[in-house]
């Protein structure tokens, strides 16, 4: 089972669609963020958590950066911008905002084609 934290955003349906689009028969719980405890989702062994989006910081997000630093290493986890902060909050990054806003937009990437973009092209 997929258990999804939801932070009170518009898109955390459109993960569960796209989950459910990608493959219908995965198990997939849906908790917001200050209604399920680490311990109740640590009982109820999910075989991933998704931390989502949500419109305030990882300090203000509920259970998000616990159950980083209590699931790490033992449930793979996936953040999704609010919840991707709150894995590098979580693991001793520092969340600042940006001088210039940047969402929605692209950029070219350039890599080595190693490791995590072994076989991505630039």
């Amino acid at each position: 089972m997929i258990l999804l934290v939801d932070n009170y955003d518009s898109f955390t349906y459109n993960l569960v669609q796209r989950i459910g689009e990608i493959d219908s028969t995965l198990e997939l719980e849906v908790h917001r963020n200050d209604q399920i405890t680490v311990d109740e989702i640590l009982a109820k062994r999910p075989t991933h958590v998704i931390i989502s989006p949500g419109p305030c910081t990882p300090s203000e997000a509920g259970i998000s950066c616990e159950c980083v630093t209590r699931l790490s290493g033992k449930i793979p986890l996936l953040g999704v911008c609010l919840g991707h902060q709150s894995i590098g909050q979580a693991t001793g990054g520092k969340i600042v905002r940006a001088r210039r806003l940047m969402h929605g937009k692209t950029d070219m990437i350039l890599h080595s084609g190693k490791g995590l973009f072994e076989g991505l092209e630039n």
